[in-house]
């Protein structure tokens, strides 16, 4: 039986080759602008607020929050315009996983957890 939390682990060590970026200062707003239009996403104003939140989140507590941590913030941040429906209907693929994404940052640790419920 294989062992979920090596597979875990393993999935959460190179971001890389999920599409994140690897180089966190080179990001620019154009780039994620880019990178959805690719996915066939047109980021709008509520996008790029989400995205710099994130953003903002990782320059103040670098890697350290994990995925529930991170998307309990999140939705508490937007709970006034809809919390949770409200990101999952900008980022249909999860706010987190998708989002960071755009944001150019690594995915938190967790976020590929099948217990933590993110789209993948």
């Amino acid at each position: 039986m294989p062992d979920n939390n090596k597979t875990v682990e393993n999935e959460n060590s190179n971001s890389a080759t999920r599409g994140h970026l690897t180089e966190l200062d080179g990001w620019t707003e154009a780039q994620a602008i880019a990178m959805a239009k690719q996915d066939g996403l047109e980021l709008s104003d509520d996008h790029l607020a989400i995205i710099r939140y994130l953003r903002d989140c990782y320059a103040d507590h670098g890697g350290t929050l994990n995925a529930h941590i991170l998307a309990h913030t999140l939705e508490e941040e937007f709970a006034g315009v809809g919390g949770h429906s409200f990101l999952y209907k900008l980022f249909p693929m999860g706010p987190i996983a998708q989002a960071m994404r755009y944001a150019g940052l690594p995915m938190p640790p967790g976020t590929r957890d099948p217990s933590f419920g993110i789209t993948h």
